[in-house]
Formats: C-alpha cells, structure tokens, sequence
C-alpha cells in the first residue's frame, strides 16, 4: 500500500480493506463553493476512487475568503475545471468528473444513479429537497450541509436513513442566502469538513452509524448541538415536487411570482404574475383540472403559494426554482 494513505489505513477501523474501500467507492459532490471546496480535498486526500463534481459557475474574487480551492489565477474559469486540476495536483491517483451544470430535476436522477454516495455543498434549498426525493428513491445516502451567518449543521439522510422531506416537510416562508446574509469562511470550513467526514464515515461503514443523524453548530457560541431522527416518519403531507423548466408542459397555467423588478420578463411566456402575499390573499380564479406551475428565485416563495392553493383545493401543483 502507498505511503500516502500510511497514517489512516493504521487505524483498526480503516486497514487496508477499509482503504480499498474507499479507492473503489465513487462520490457526486454538488456544489464547489464554499462547502464544496472544504469537502472535496480531505476526499481525494483520502482515497475515494472517483469523485464526480457539479457546479455551473465560474469563480470569482468574492469566493476566495471561503473557497480556498482557487486562486486569484482561476478568477473567471469554471470551477469544476478549476477543482480538478487542484485535486488532481494534490492526489493523481483518483478520478475527478467534472460536471459544468446545474443539477436539476431533469438531470439529477442520472446523476444520482452513477455514484455510491451524494453530498449536497449546494447553496439551494430547493436543490436539497431535489436531492433528497432522488437519493430516496436509488436508495443512495445523502450528505446534506448548509451555513448561513455563524451557524450551521450536517446530517445525513436517506440510504435506508429518514429523508430530508422527513425531518423537514416544510420549506420556511423566508431564507437568507450567503450573498445576503454573509458568512464566515471559517465557518464554512468546519462544516464543509464535517461534512467529508460523514461521507468517510458511512463509505467506510464506521459504528455507530451516522445515518439518521444531525450535527449543528453555533459558531458565535462554539456550542455543538444535533439530534438523531433515525426514527422520523415520511411526511404525510401532500409532496411539493420541484421540476425543471424544460419539463413545464403548454396545458399547465404558470404563475410567475416574481415582482416585475425582480424580473421584468418572465422564463415562461404568458405566465400569470403574481406575487405571493397576493396570491395567499386573494388568488384569481384558476382551472380546477389544469395543473398549476408556481416559479420563483429559490422555490420559497412557490412552495407557499403552492400550501396557499392546496388548502383551496388545487391538488395538482408543481414547482420551478429559478435561481439567479
């Protein structure tokens, strides 16, 4: 056995059939920002044979204080491409994918059925809930992590493991994001390397198992806190689905949410447009056998319109994360 994995593979509960393991397991990590950037060196440090990796963006100078991947000479390429060289140079020996895209509903399954493990480094809680549906049903495990500000949690989920839907059924009725709320790099850090250690944890099948459990932290207190919800039941409530623009068919009716500041032109021509205090308050009368589409930025604002319509009797809802 290399040298390089020496100090590792002399832990009991990793060996040389444990660190086999890891050189024959593959990973997808969506995300390679911030989180991304802390999970994907201790990953290839370690071993995982083949790492695939999906983001669409470029990087750019405000990703450096938390991306430490990149340097000012990657300002402007992608960051998949960017990643691959830096963790091909610090480890030739494993397989780096590449994938310059966002992952949707309508590439997520085929993304998802290709690996072993999923981490989701995402920025998106609607790419969360994405991911979790596709990890529930190929029976894949899924690493989910976020920070906000000074605060933040990994757990893991699915994979014979509660679903994130399970633990959370519902989305809150606002959510700030990185740009908006700031966060702290070190923070990122910490949580980004939680994260890789979940996902080493359950490739190598360590005890007690960390399916079905959540690790949160206060960065402003240093106070760790988490639950396990192994026990946690599906929710009963009636699935919100995210689809893909592509998938929005000519009979349904669209429902732009989004202010025409936000967005002067809509993505779907001869949406509707209404904003969702309205549409909670007074919603027009919409066909009751047509299915409704509700788009906005993040998916927020579409999954209470979409509660807002349930309750009135709308069954058929679907709903369409737009992003920047």
């Amino acid at each position: 056995m290399s040298d390089r994995y020496a100090r590792q593979s002399v832990l009991p509960q990793v060996g040389p059939a444990g660190q086999a393991r890891l050189g024959r397991a593959s990973v997808l990590v969506v995300g390679a920002g911030g989180l991304g950037c802390a999970v994907l060196p201790y990953l290839a440090a370690a071993g995982v044979g083949r790492i695939a990796v999906a983001d669409p963006d470029a990087v750019e100078e405000t990703n450096l204080h938390r991306q430490p991947l990149y340097r000012m000479s990657d300002i402007g390429q992608s960051k998949v491409l960017a990643a691959r060289a830096a963790l091909l140079a610090l480890n030739p020996h494993v397989r780096i994918d590449p994938h310059p895209v966002r992952v949707t509903p309508a590439n997520v399954v085929a993304l998802v059925a290709d690996v072993d493990l999923v981490l989701d480094a995402g920025d998106s809680l609607a790419l969360t809930y994405v991911l979790s549906d596709a990890c529930r049903a190929a029976a894949k495990p899924l690493v989910s992590a976020s920070v906000l500000g000074l605060a933040g949690y990994v757990g893991a989920f699915c994979g014979g493991a509660p679903s994130y839907r399970a633990v959370f059924p519902e989305m809150p009725r606002t959510a700030g994001s990185c740009a908006e709320a700031g966060v702290l790099g070190t923070a990122v850090g910490v949580i980004g390397t939680l994260q890789a250690h979940m996902a080493l944890a359950l490739l190598l099948d360590l005890r007690p198992p960390v399916l079905g459990r959540l690790v949160s932290v206060d960065f402003q207190s240093l106070r760790f806190g988490g639950f396990s919800f192994a026990g946690a039941s599906e929710s009963a409530a009636a699935a919100l689905s995210f689809i893909d623009p592509t998938q929005v068919r000519p009979s349904d009716v669209v429902i732009d949410l989004r202010s025409l500041e936000e967005a002067p032109v809509s993505a779907f021509p001869g949406a509707l447009r209404i904003e969702v205090d309205a549409l909670e308050g007074a919603p027009p009368a919409l066909p009751a056998q047509a299915r409704i589409v509700l788009c906005c930025r993040s998916g927020i604002r579409a999954w209470r319109a979409a509660r807002s319509l349930q309750a009135r009797g709308h069954a058929d809802v679907a709903l369409v994360a737009l992003g920047e």
